[in-house]
C-alpha cells in the first residue's frame, strides 16, 4: 500500500490537482494532507479518495463547510488523526500542536505524519519514523512523499519538476 502525502497548500488548488496526478503516477492508492489546507477548493481536489486530513495553524474553517466536507466523503478532523493502514499505526499533524511532540516519542505510532516546516524531512524518534511531505506553497521546492507502508521505502517528489529527491 502506498500513501501519498502533502502539506501546506494554502488554499492552491492546482497545487493540489499538480501535486495529486504526481502521486497518482507514483500509484499512491491513499493520501494524507497535513493542513494549512487553505479553502474548500482544496478540499474538493480530494473528494472521491480514500484520504485524511488535518487542519493547521493558519486554516479557519468555516462551520458552513463541515457539510460540504462531509458531503464529498471526507471526515471533518478535530485535532489529529489517527488510524491504522496496511497494519501501521499512523498519526496525522500540522506541527503546530502542543501534543504532537509527545506523540513523536510515545511510541504509540509507526509513523507520524506532519507539515508546517515547508521543508520535507525523514526523522526517526525511536520506533517512530517522523515525515514532513514539504509544501505545496511559500518553500524552495514544492514537494509531496510516497511511502510505501510494506517496504518501509519513502521517495520525496518534487512537483515541478516530477522527479525524486
Amino acid at each position: 500500500m502506498k500513501l501519498g502525502i502533502m502539506s501546506d497548500s494554502h488554499g492552491r488548488a492546482k497545487q493540489v490537482r499538480r501535486a495529486l496526478a504526481v502521486l497518482d503516477q507514483a500509484r499512491a492508492e491513499a493520501f494524507i494532507h497535513c493542513g494549512d489546507v487553505g479553502s474548500l477548493e482544496v478540499l474538493e481536489e480530494l473528494a472521491g479518495r480514500k484520504c485524511w486530513f488535518v487542519w493547521g495553524n493558519t486554516d479557519y474553517p468555516h462551520p458552513n463547510w463541515r457539510a460540504a466536507v462531509e458531503a464529498i466523503g471526507l471526515t471533518w478532523p478535530e485535532g489529529r488523526t489517527e488510524f491504522v493502514l496496511a497494519g501501521k499505526r499512523i498519526a496525522v499533524f500540522h506541527g503546530h500542536e502542543r501534543v504532537f511532540h509527545q506523540a513523536v516519542t510515545s511510541g504509540q505510532y509507526d509513523y507520524v505524519l506532519h507539515g508546517h516546516l515547508h521543508q520535507c524531512s525523514d526523522l526517526r524518534a525511536g520506533s517512530t519514523r517522523v515525515i514532513n511531505p514539504g509544501a505545496l506553497y511559500r518553500a524552495g521546492l514544492h514537494t509531496v512523499a510516497v511511502l510505501d507502508l510494506e517496504t518501509d521505502q519513502l521517495d520525496f517528489i518534487d512537483i515541478d519538476q516530477q522527479t525524486q529527491t
